[in-house]
């Protein structure tokens, strides 16, 4: 008789598990719609059972539609909230009782058409490309700019690029702003990618860039480590943010190249690859690169500039294949050259 309560009891406690999933179940899918229209937005809301847990690490668990990367990205986007207050940072410990909001922002489907357009060459192999970008030129297709991008380009220059390194950006290592010109590499093979990935991940691939910024620092030489992330207030921007609330460590190491009066020529050497990185950490140090309508904003140099005078100006980095160096060297745009005459002549050099 003990034997048939005992079974009858492990039964109970099945099934109300088996009902609590499928009522948790119920919740996710009444809110979450993982497939959204590309001009609706979907949303999530889901409480916590037990507490000790990463965000991004329960979040992965909750709704196993999406990629932990792509709940990264919401999380820094500022996607998430907990008890009605943006989260971003990944590593946040949850708390029972905890109520987390997931919003699920609108995609715009990307068609990638292949578009003629003249490209500065630096460097090509069947492996790998390396292109001069010019300022203005978006690199990877995004809403308002589907077919003017310079995958469009690598995509009519290029035809195994397609599928390489994502749908949206494929072959794309790295990045530049739309305003920033300079030397940009292209993976022409998944073996390259992967390469190249990991040579700018472990920091063996290093980028040196050009600016000329707002001011004249008292040393010549300096680093910058301060951990960026998006801010906190207008999340259209990145800052220095402190890592406990989303920032990654960034290290901008600087050296001056010219002084310029009350302007001055900067040569930036980048430990790591944060969005806006330069310009944040040239702002932070209240040198802000001139031209920059973001984080120099409210400053004029008097003269008309079509972007920050910021530039990619050399990159090294070892071949995928053969594990031989290669460096090049974009030539300094026109419109930062005549910046630096008009700066000169000012400061009677």
């Amino acid at each position: 008789m003990s034997n048939i309560r005992s079974k009858i009891r492990a039964s109970t406690r099945i099934s109300n598990r088996i009902a609590k999933f499928f009522l948790i179940r119920s919740i996710i899918l009444k809110f979450v719609n993982l497939t959204p229209d590309a001009h609706l937005s979907s949303a999530a809301q889901l409480a916590v059972l037990n507490s000790g847990e990463r965000l991004d690490r329960w979040l992965a668990d909750q709704i196993s539609d999406l990629s932990r990367s792509r709940i990264q990205k919401l999380i820094e986007q500022g996607q998430i909230q907990i008890n009605q207050q943006v989260c971003t940072s990944r590593k946040q410990i949850m708390q029972a009782g905890d109520q987390v909001q997931v919003t699920i922002p609108p995609v715009e489907s990307l068609d990638l058409v292949p578009v003629a357009m003249p490209l500065d060459i630096l460097y090509e192999d069947d492996q790998l490309l390396i292109v001069n970008k010019p300022v203005g030129l978006v690199v990877h297709p995004a809403p308002g700019h589907q077919h003017d991008t310079l995958v469009n380009a690598l995509l009519a220059h290029c035809e195994d690029l397609a599928g390489i390194g994502g749908v949206e950006r494929p072959g794309i290592v790295h990045r530049l702003d739309k305003d920033t010109s300079g030397a940009l590499a292209i993976a022409k093979t998944d073996r390259a990618h992967q390469n190249l990935q990991a040579q700018f991940k472990t920091k063996t691939a290093r980028r040196v860039y050009l600016a000329v910024v707002y001011g004249a620092p008292a040393t010549a030489i300096g680093t910058v480590d301060a951990p960026v992330g998006r801010h906190l207030i207008d999340r259209k921007k990145m800052a220095v943010v402190p890592e406990a609330k989303g920032g990654r460590r960034a290290v901008t190491h600087w050296q001056v190249a010219e002084r310029l009066g009350n302007y001055s020529l900067i040569r930036f050497e980048l430990e790591t690859g944060r969005t806006h990185q330069i310009r944040v950490h040239s702002a932070h140090i209240n040198h802000p690169v001139v031209g920059d309508p973001v984080y120099g904003a409210g400053r004029s140099v008097g003269v008309n500039l079509p972007g920050q005078a910021l530039h990619a100006w050399k990159l090294r980095l070892q071949h995928p294949v053969t594990d031989l160096p290669i460096e090049v060297t974009a030539p300094i745009p026109a419109h930062i050259l005549t910046l630096l005459e008009v700066l000169r002549r000012r400061a009677g050099l």
